[in-house]
Formats: C-alpha cells, sequence, structure tokens
C-alpha cells in the first residue's frame, strides 16, 4: 500500500531529507544523518520527537519502552533512517509494526547510502 503523495507532512520530510542528502551525499553514518534531519525539521517548523520510546501492549501489560523510532512527526508519521548497502524487506517490515505498535498509518524509511537519495525513499503505510 502507498501513501498518497498529496500527504502534505510526508512531502514536508522528503524535501528534508533531500536537502540533507543534497549537502552531505552518501556513506557517512546514521547519526549524522539524524543530527541534520533533525537541524532541517527545525528549520521547517515541523514537529517531531527524536529517538522516542514508544509503548506496546502485550497481552494485558503495557510496556512503556517496548521500542525506539528515529524520529516521530507531529505524532502521525514514523521516520526511520538507515546508511546501510541496501533496504532489506526486513526494514519495510520493522517500519509497517512500529507504525501496527503505535497506532499510526503512515512511515517513511530514508536509505541516505545512496548516490540518489530518491532511490533510498521508501513509503510504509497500514
Amino acid at each position: 500500500m502507498t501513501i498518497p503523495d498529496d500527504d502534505g507532512l510526508t512531502r514536508r520530510v522528503i524535501g528534508a531529507a533531500l536537502e540533507v542528502h543534497s549537502r552531505l551525499r552518501q556513506g557517512l553514518l546514521e547519526s549524522t544523518y539524524e543530527q541534520c534531519l533533525s537541524l532541517e525539521l527545525n528549520e521547517a517548523c515541523i514537529p517531531f520527537s527524536r529517538q522516542t520510546y514508544l509503548p506496546i501492549r502485550y497481552k494485558s501489560t503495557v510496556i512503556e519502552k517496548a521500542y525506539k523510532v528515529d524520529f516521530l512527526i507531529s505524532n502521525e508519521l514514523i521516520v526511520e533512517i538507515k546508511s546501510i548497502e541496501a533496504v532489506l524487506p526486513i526494514h519495510r517490515a520493522q517500519v509497517r509494526t512500529y507504525l501496527i505498535h503505535a497506532g499510526l498509518k503512515r512511515g517513511l524509511l530514508f536509505n541516505f547510502n545512496v548516490e540518489s537519495l530518491k532511490s533510498g525513499i521508501y513509503r510504509v503505510s497500514v
């Protein structure tokens, strides 16, 4: 399932990531891209939290810090950052599972270790 292209928030976040990649290119650590994306999101006045722990419910128990997302954008979009040779199905499945447990519908996975970031953008939805 894909996310509609007219989703303004998603489009703005992608624009911020494209700006980061155009300045840094490929080959750096994920943490570097994450820090720079934070700067771009701030500059674009896009509300976000970084390295946010989220809970899951397992049976009747809530596990408060069950997993951590790279970015939670406006409490409606999860963004995960990678700088790897290739995105595998497990990476997209990870974002999809995060979305399910967070009760959200859309996410983005960016792999900055590509020549053109357009080939490293993955939209994920549930």
